[in-house]
């Protein structure tokens, strides 16, 4: 399957996502506004920044399918990185608004007793990210998309950012009622904490960094053809969810330029069956002791 018929299907992950998120964010900011929960509200905003995620994921998808053109010889798929960047700063605005309103719920003790309905609210809609999240991370493993990956951890963030907010109001039902609004800060800490970590992971992808062990992992794989007698050099970076590798080796000074190229492919192949890796530039040297 072609790294293009594995975006569309990861389109698929993203739209699950987002009707899940529309219709559990409407849910929890209706029920937590008559049912005075800060922890359901803030669970509820933070279904809302997901929505917009899950957007973002979709439209970057989208434009990543986009085949090279004259200005993008390799292609689209960065769309997608720089979409989970846009979501990240939109997340920690929300993170950082759902924070700084339980503090001040907390100084001025305007907390006060929920609702039982807003606890089995959070509790049902614990149970749906769980089911939303095994389904994207059986996706991400057919087609081997780290986007849909990703969002199968945010689904299951929010599944335990729903357990945690219903703890919270059930414990105000019994006189706490400080708790369901540190619940909704510890809410918004995690936003915060997901936001970041997007953000990391993102600008980490568009700097070109990459994971060393991942490098040594590839050297590995190309050092085990019989015709590379060594590997002087491996660099590789992430475009979109493509891997680009680049390697210098060394094989026999014998052999025919014919043979050299042979080589080569065998290599590109490998490195396709082993690590799904659909780009290798290769660079042959002759070996010398």
């Amino acid at each position: 399957m072609s790294e293009y018929s594995n975006l569309k299907m990861g389109e698929r992950g993203a739209w699950v996502s987002i009707i899940a998120y529309l219709l559990l964010a409407t849910a929890k900011l209706i029920i937590a506004s008559f049912g005075n929960s800060e922890a359901l509200r803030a669970d509820g905003l933070n279904n809302t920044t997901d929505v917009i995620a899950s957007v973002a994921v979709l439209v970057g998808l989208k434009i990543s399918r986009k085949p090279p053109d004259e200005d993008h010889h390799y292609g689209h798929f960065r769309a997608e990185t720089i979409a989970s960047l846009i979501a990240a700063f939109i997340m920690m605005t929300v993170g950082i608004e759902v924070i700084i309103g339980t503090v001040q719920d907390i100084i001025n003790q305007r907390a006060g007793e929920p609702a039982m309905v807003t606890a089995w609210t959070a509790l049902v809609a614990a149970f749906v990210m769980y089911a939303v999240y095994r389904y994207n991370l059986n996706l991400s493993k057919k087609i081997n998309s780290s986007a849909i990956y990703a969002a199968a951890q945010d689904n299951r963030s929010d599944a335990l950012v729903s357990i945690g907010a219903s703890i919270g109001i059930f414990g105000a039902q019994f006189g706490v009622f400080w708790l369901d609004p540190l619940a909704g800060l510890v809410v918004g800490l995690i936003i915060c904490k997901t936001a970041w970590d997007i953000f990391k992971t993102a600008t980490h992808s568009l700097t070109d960094g990459f994971d060393e062990g991942e490098i040594e992992h590839i050297r590995e794989t190309i050092a085990a053809h019989p015709g590379v007698w060594s590997v002087k050099d491996v660099k590789a970076r992430m475009q979109g969810n493509q891997t680009l590798v680049e390697a210098t080796i060394h094989v026999n000074p014998d052999i025919t330029i014919q043979q050299g190229h042979d080589i080569t492919d065998e290599v590109e192949e490998l490195l396709e069956k082993e690590q799904n890796i659909g780009y290798a530039h290769l660079h042959i040297e002759p070996y010398e002791k």
